[in-house]
This record gives C-alpha cells, sequence and structure tokens, in this order.
C-alpha cells in the first residue's frame, strides 16, 4: 500500500521486541496510573514513539479509525501484534457493527485490509477531493508510475524523475542519453528499468546506469516495456514481445504475437504475457512453453491503446483509440463487457492493484472517469476547478491547489463548453490509497487526493 511506503522503513530495536508479550487490555480499560517517580523518570529520559508501553500505544490505536490502524499495523513487528491483539480486535467489533457479521471468521489484517478498500471506493465514487498541481518536467510528461509512497514520472525531456508524494519533492533524477528516445520504464526499490529507443536501459538506485546492446540492429523498435525480475519484455513494431534476462542483458526469447505493431503490454499470472495491438486484437502468451494462450477481439479496428490487469479478481481492462474500455475474464476469455465512456482516445486506465470495484480512466478529452470494473458504467466524471486556492511553494516549484468537480451523471455534457485549461489532455495516470496521479501533454503533473465522506 504506496501511503504507508514510508512507514514501513520504521523498526524496532531488540530491546523492544525482546520484551513479553502480555494481553494487551487498555483499548478497554484505559492505562494504568503511574507514580510520581515514574513521571520524573520519564521526563528526564527522551522518548520516541516506539518505546512507549504496549498498553499505552493500545490506547492510542484505540482512537484511530480503520485506514490508520491499517498503517500502522506496518510500521514494525510490535505495532503490528498490538493491532492483532484481542483487545483491538474487540474494540473493531465495537465499532463496526453494521460490518462485522461478514467479517467474524477472517483474520484482522484482512478485515482492515477490506475496510481500507471500501473506503478507497467510497473516496473515488462519492468523496470530495482536491488538486495538486506542479510543473514537473520542461516538456510534455507521457508516463507516470507510482509504488511505496513515490511517483517516477518522464518521457518528453528525457529526464526521469523520482517524487515524494508528502512533499512534492524531487528525490533523485536520471538523465537518457541524448542518442535515444524514452520510450516507456517502471521502477522499483532498487531501480528503474527503461526502454530507450531499440535498447533497454538500467538506473541502479546506487547512481549506476548500464545499457543492453541492441543484438547487432536485430531489435525492432521497441514500443511499450515491462518487467518481472530477472525479466524485461519489450513488445516491439515487428509484432514480437522479446524477452531479455536483465542480468545477463541477453535476449532468451522471441515471441510472435501479432502481425501488426504491439502498442502496450501487461503481466498477468504465471508471467503470462497479454499484449495489444493496433488492429484491436490482445494475444495471450505463455513464454515458459512459448506457445499463444489466447487471443481477445475487441470491435475497434483502430487499436488497443492502454491495458491493466486486477489480479484479485482476474479481469483484464483494455482502453481503445474511438474510446471504449473493454473486460474480459482471464480464466474463461471471455469479455464481460464494453462501453464507449469517451468520444475520443483513451491513452490510460488502471486501478490500485487491491482494489476490485474502481477503475481510473483518462484520455485526450482530459476527463478524469471512475468506472465500476464489474459492469463498465461511469461512476463518476471529474475536473479540477479553475480558481486557484492559495499556493504553496517546495523546492520543484510554486504547488497549485484547486478544487476538484464532480460533472452531472444525468444530463448529457458538452465537453467543448469545458475549458481546456482545466481539462489538458491526460497522458497517463497511476492510482493508490485515495489518490491518482495524472500527467499531461502541458508539462504539469496532477495529484488528486479524494477524502471519504462516509466513516466505518
Amino acid at each position: 500500500m504506496d501511503d504507508a511506503g514510508h512507514f514501513a522503513r520504521c523498526s524496532v530495536t531488540d530491546k523492544a521486541m525482546s520484551k513479553q508479550q502480555r494481553s494487551f487490555t487498555a483499548a478497554k480499560n484505559g492505562p494504568s496510573t503511574a507514580t510520581t517517580g515514574q513521571i520524573k523518570r520519564r521526563w528526564q529520559i527522551p522518548t520516541n514513539i516506539l518505546s512507549l508501553e504496549p498498553d499505552i500505544v493500545c490506547t492510542i490505536f484505540a482512537f484511530l479509525d480503520m485506514f490508520d490502524l491499517i498503517r500502522c499495523s506496518l510500521v514494525c513487528k510490535l505495532w503490528n501484534a498490538i493491532i492483532e491483539s484481542r483487545s483491538l480486535r474487540e474494540f473493531c467489533e465495537r465499532n463496526m457493527k453494521n460490518y462485522w457479521s461478514e467479517f467474524t471468521e477472517k483474520p484482522l489484517r484482512v478485515i482492515l485490509g477490506e475496510v481500507a478498500v471500501e473506503r478507497h471506493r467510497l473516496a473515488l465514487q462519492c468523496g470530495g477531493f482536491y488538486v495538486n498541481q506542479w510543473k514537473g518536467h520542461s516538456t510534455t510528461v507521457a508516463q507516470c508510475r507510482m509504488k511505496m509512497g513515490m511517483l517516477v514520472t518522464g518521457v518528453g525531456d528525457k529526464v526521469i524523475r523520482l517524487w515524494s508524494l508528502d512533499n512534492f519533492k524531487c528525490i533523485e533524477e536520471h538523465s537518457v542519453p541524448d542518442a535515444f528516445p524514452l520510450v516507456d520504464f517502471d521502477f522499483d526499490e532498487s531501480k528503474v528499468v527503461g526502454l530507450i529507443g531499440s535498447h533497454l536501459c538500467i538506473w541502479r538506485r546506487n547512481g549506476k546506469r548500464s545499457i543492453f546492446p541492441s543484438l547487432e540492429g536485430k531489435f525492432i523498435k521497441g514500443s511499450c516495456m515491462r518487467y518481472f525480475d530477472p525479466e524485461a519484455m519489450v513488445g516491439c513494431d515487428d509484432g514480437a514481445v522479446r524477452v531479455f534476462d536483465m542480468y545477463s542483458k541477453k535476449c532468451s526469447q522471441i515471441i510472435r504475437m501479432h502481425h501488426v505493431p504491439i502498442t502496450c503490454l501487461c503481466l498477468g499470472e504465471d508471467q503470462l504475457i497479454v499484449s495489444g495491438s493496433t488492429s484491436g486484437s490482445i494475444t495471450i502468451s505463455d513464454p515458459s512453453s512459448v506457445q499463444l494462450v489466447a487471443t481477445l477481439r475487441s470491435s475497434d479496428a483502430r487499436g488497443i491503446r492502454t491495458m491493466c490487469f486486477n489480479p484479485s479478481s482476474q479481469l483484464l481492462f483494455a482502453g481503445s483509440a474511438v474510446g471504449y474500455t473493454y473486460c474480459w475474464d482471464l480464466r474463461t476469455r471471455k469479455l464481460l463487457w464494453s462501453n464507449r465512456v469517451s468520444p475520443n482516445v483513451i491513452y490510460s486506465l488502471q486501478h490500485m492493484q487491491s482494489d476490485p470495484s474502481t477503475l481510473a480512466v483518462g484520455g485526450i478529452d482530459g476527463i478524469l472517469r471512475l468506472l465500476n470494473q464489474n459492469n463498465g458504467s461511469t461512476v463518476s466524471c471529474c475536473i479540477m476547478e479553475d480558481k486557484v486556492l492559495p499556493t504553496s511553494q517546495s523546492s520543484s516549484g510554486f504547488i497549485q491547489r484547486r478544487k476538484g468537480k464532480r460533472l452531472p451523471q444525468d444530463t448529457y455534457i458538452n465537453i467543448d463548453l469545458i475549458p481546456k485549461t482545466v481539462r489538458p489532455s491526460i497522458t497517463c495516470l497511476a492510482v493508490g490509497m485515495k489518490k491518482i496521479v495524472t500527467t499531461h501533454n502541458t508539462n504539469d503533473i496532477r495529484l488528486w487526493k479524494f477524502k471519504s465522506n462516509i466513516s466505518l
């Protein structure tokens, strides 16, 4: 969960972890009263949150809502043990009477996770929101990825930047060699992997950079890339996917998937490779057997532009060049629904990793659409208001804040009447817990932060 990324880096000292586990009852009875001597000693000894007694921590946790409890459970083993304790479970039971009957047989961690996903759904679909906007690059920002509380953007100005979403600060950047265009990229905690022209490039977080050889001209121009350690997959204009070993820097497989250029890739379970094409067809291949597993066909002959796969539901989503979204069940290979949500091309669609309910869609008309994953219906259409709220400043420049606005769903919306200043084309988007990041054909990056109006 990316909101909790910086919490997860915390650790507990050996002394705290060696304390004997006890029955945590403070959520019910309150902490025991300290003596005068104990209070004086506490004033003399510097204290941090990790050194507090479990009973005190449990009392603090009793004041938090379900979403914040999940974040706290990721801090360290001691806090996780407190949150898993019986007394805190009883506290949750008292405060979730309307939902507890559905969860009684589940571990508390699972319960909190499901509640957090439900709050995420409610926030995106009907909560209030505001938009933070800042200048991230000197030209068009065409790609973005969000993980672990960090955002990575790039393509237009040949610079990849890593951002902290807490303070909008650029914490790291990597340059692309002048001879190569940046096409696509992804990242993890130790590296950024990018497709530059007909080469793969790895930027290590320690500053080292390595570029793969181009197989003596045999590497046809690449259009998209995904990786799953230790392999990187590149979709190419000749309709093939080339699989590279990222450590030997050698091409291990060439899988023929289409007779036309590949436009987008995503990875399914068991490392199945799913590729979209300019013809509108989607092909699934198993690299372990180098065989095509299935071909999925859309009604759009102008091509598939973007895809994403939800492992929790086994659903594959795709966006087309004429504004259609599609959903297939990869278990049955059947098309579940298709819906034209926009009159123009869809550039990007995504969902939060564990969310089976809401799909975010963005494209050339600049409207952020939220769809129901189960039937493809449009739940909400979002733009930002033109009025700028008081701005702030970070090391990256001025941060503009504006209120968000949901467009009415029960009337026809003439997009041409909405100023383009509040709806520049969305080139890419990424979804996190109660937030969405969008990049645009301007040099702007936008962070949409949603608030849940309903407490669980």
